[in-house]
């Protein structure tokens, strides 16, 4: 199955990205920990066990990492990464995934990707957990979509 020719949209692409930050688990926890600080430094703070300046600094430890994870780290990413400004065309069969680009192109075994995930507008195909390829789910057509998530399924275990 072969895809469209495709381009990155900006915007629909640091969302992806954003997906990608927000499903890492070092991430994750990191986040858990941030918000239960701060709910704790809130409760104690309005029991008055605790200053102000404990609780202002909890708050502003909150707005800095959501600062960093959902608009600063995305929009560097894309602005650092060439091929976000590129058209790639992707092959999909049973035995190989292809990425296509006017200059050159590249195949891989199904096994050379350790994990895939879904995210609204994109298909995410890792190699590692700092390695992957965004997916454009435009540029498949209704079928394509349901045959790409298909072939990703049975072809990497997650």
């Amino acid at each position: 199955m072969t895809s469209s020719i495709f381009a990155y949209d900006k915007l629909k692409t640091i969302q992806a990205l954003r997906y990608h930050f927000i499903s890492r688990k070092e991430i994750k926890y990191l986040m858990i920990i941030v918000n239960l600080f701060a709910i704790i430094s809130a409760s104690l703070f309005f029991l008055k066990k605790i200053l102000l300046l404990a609780f202002l600094f909890s708050s502003l430890l909150w707005f800095v990492m959501m600062i960093l994870f959902w608009f600063l780290l995305p929009r560097m990413i894309y602005a650092k990464s060439a091929s976000f400004k590129d058209k790639f065309k992707v092959e999909i069969n049973d035995s190989t995934f292809s990425l296509i680009h006017e200059r050159a192109d590249k195949s891989w075994e199904w096994n050379a990707f350790s994990s895939w995930m879904e995210s609204p507008h994109f298909f995410h195909v890792y190699f590692n957990s700092r390695s992957f390829f965004l997916i454009p789910k435009e540029a498949f057509d209704s079928d394509g979509i349901d045959q790409a998530r298909k072939l990703l399924k049975e072809n990497i275990k997650n």
